[in-house]
C-alpha cells in the first residue's frame, strides 16, 4: 500500500475539531445533558480533544466515555477466525439514560462500526438522542448511516484506504492520509 496524499495535517485536524466542537455546542444549545463517547481506539482520542475544545469555548467539562464495540461487530467471525477477539471494555463516566450521546469515531466508511456502536450504547442505557461526530467521512455506505458532525468529507475509491494517525496512539505527528493498493 502506498501513500497517495496527506489530506489533513496537524493544523487542519485541529481546525476541523474546533469547528465540530462549535457545531456540537450550537446544535445542542450548550452541553447540558451531553456526553461524548469515543469508539475505541482513535475515536476516544478525538472525543477527548473535542472535550478540551468544548471546555475552552464553554468553560465547562463535558463527560467523555470509551466504547468497545468488539463483540458487536458483524464481521467478528471473519476478523478473528484464528484467535479470540480482544475485548478492552467500555468505560462511561455517567449514566447515559436520558442524555444526548455524541458518538465519536475517526472515519465513517460503510456504517458498520457505527451500527455496532449504536447496539453497544443501547445495551448500556437509553439515551434521549444519539448524534454522530467523525473526523473523516469517506463515503461507500453499506448501511443507512449519516454523520451529524464531519471534520472533512473525502470521497474515495473502493481501492483506497484512509489512515488517521494521532500522536496519542501512533506516536507520530497527527495526519490523515490516503493510501492506494497497487
Amino acid at each position: 500500500m502506498t501513500q497517495k496524499a496527506i489530506v489533513l495535517d496537524q493544523p487542519a485536524i485541529r481546525r476541523a475539531l474546533t469547528r465540530i466542537a462549535h457545531e456540537i455546542i450550537e446544535r445542542n444549545k450548550g452541553i447540558e445533558n451531553c456526553v461524548l463517547v469515543g469508539i475505541k481506539t482513535r475515536g476516544i482520542y478525538i472525543a477527548e480533544r473535542l472535550a478540551e475544545r468544548i471546555n475552552d469555548i464553554e468553560g465547562e467539562q463535558i463527560p467523555v466515555g470509551e466504547l468497545d464495540i468488539t463483540l458487536y461487530r458483524d464481521d467478528l467471525t471473519t476478523k478473528t477466525a484464528t484467535k479470540e477477539p480482544e475485548v478492552k471494555g467500555s468505560d462511561l463516566p455517567v449514566d447515559i439514560t436520558g442524555k444526548k450521546v455524541i458518538l465519536v469515531d475517526d472515519v465513517l466508511f460503510t456504517g458498520r462500526t457505527v451500527r455496532a456502536g449504536l447496539d453497544a450504547i443501547m445495551d448500556i442505557g437509553r439515551p434521549s438522542q444519539i448524534q454522530l461526530a467523525v473526523l473523516v467521512d469517506r463515503g461507500h455506505r453499506e448501511l443507512p448511516v449519516r454523520a451529524d458532525f464531519v471534520g472533512k468529507n473525502i470521497p474515495t475509491s473502493s481501492h483506497e484506504k484512509i489512515m488517521v494517525e494521532l500522536s496519542e496512539v501512533d506516536k507520530e505527528e497527527d495526519k490523515v492520509t490516503i493510501h492506494e493498493n497497487k
